[in-house]
């Protein structure tokens, strides 16, 4: 009985072309020949099955039309929509039936098979393709590219996610507003792929991606290190002697923080999972560091009932610990 093709790459029937392609990268990066040369022969022989298994499965299911007609021939699809040009021997680029083979340098580089059969001109055997390189005279337009463009999100939107309008221009002049939804937690410098949203590769051509490349403005109050926040936290001279609850707004809501008597400037609270939140359930800390402030204008009376503190307010002590 024939390999279940998205059995072989470990994958249900509903996967998304995204799910595939990385499927197949983790697939055939770990049986690849070119990594099990120092092994046993029996090793080495099942790998480089296991590589071509993933190979062909790959080959089909990455392309739209044969795996539609997998998904309702099975197996058997090619034998009745009119046979594989290159079944068999007949494969002018070596390999037998199994497809192309990939050098290990593109699995690593980033360059996929997406990439090889469009620099063979369409891929092999498909429509309006040329096996032997170029485009026939009359054949369908090349495959649309991915473009990038950069936005700018509010702190708060990319610690809460949200959504986020993007203009973009076509290449006829028309300019789409689309609405990006935003997950929580992403950090400045990611990517979020629309798939479809991009630049068509001609009239009347597919549109390839748009990749939103996110950038994250700054806060006024808060800075972020991974998955924590930071925050200083101002606090009157009073609140540091006797201690104080007071109210510190957060991503999650207004908390109370419990200032300890008796608190110098610089002493830092962590409040533990109210940092970032992500969707995979990881949560970092908010980090509080608290600062006493001093008003601006001081009275003579205030003064004067300062100068008569003595003891250990006459005298810090603990700067006699700073050495060079």
């Amino acid at each position: 009985m024939a390999d279940d093709y998205y059995q072989v790459l470990g994958l249900s029937r509903g996967a998304s072309s995204e799910e595939i392609q990385k499927a197949y990268r983790k697939l055939a990066r770990k049986y690849h020949p070119d990594l099990h040369e120092d092994a046993e022969p029996r090793e080495k022989k099942r790998a480089k099955e296991q590589f071509q298994q993933v190979q062909q499965a790959y080959d089909v299911l990455s392309d739209a039309e044969k795996r539609k007609m997998y998904d309702q021939f099975g197996p058997d699809f090619e034998r009745m929509s009119g046979g594989n040009p290159f079944q068999g021997g007949d494969n002018p680029f070596g390999g037998g039936g199994g497809g192309p083979e990939i050098d290990i340098s593109q699995l690593f580089g980033g360059g996929g098979m997406e990439d090889i059969l469009r620099q063979m001109g369409g891929g092999m055997g498909g429509r309006g393709g040329n096996p032997f390189g170029g485009r026939q005279p009359g054949g369908p337009p090349s495959q649309p590219q991915a473009v990038e463009q950069e936005i700018t999100v509010p702190f708060s939107v990319a610690v809460q996610g949200g959504q986020h309008q993007v203009s973009f221009q076509r290449r006829n002049g028309k300019v789409d507003n689309i609405t990006v939804k935003i997950p929580q937690g992403i950090e400045s410098g990611k990517k979020i792929r629309l798939r479809g949203q991009g630049q068509s590769s001609g009239p009347g051509g597919p549109r390839g991606d748009l990749l939103i490349v996110v950038k994250v403005a700054s806060h006024p109050s808060f800075t972020r290190h991974a998955l924590n926040l930071s925050v200083t936290v101002p606090i009157s001279v009073m609140e540091a002697i006797n201690g104080a609850k007071i109210d510190l707004p957060t991503p999650h809501g207004t908390v109370a923080l419990s200032v300890p008597p008796g608190t110098s400037s610089g002493k830092s609270l962590r409040l533990k999972g109210m940092g970032v939140r992500k969707d995979d359930g990881k949560k970092g800390d908010l980090i509080a560091t608290l600062q006493i402030h001093l008003p601006s204008e001081i009275s003579d009376s205030d003064r004067e009932l300062m100068s008569k503190l003595d003891g250990e307010w006459a005298e810090v002590k603990t700067r006699s610990e700073i050495v060079w």
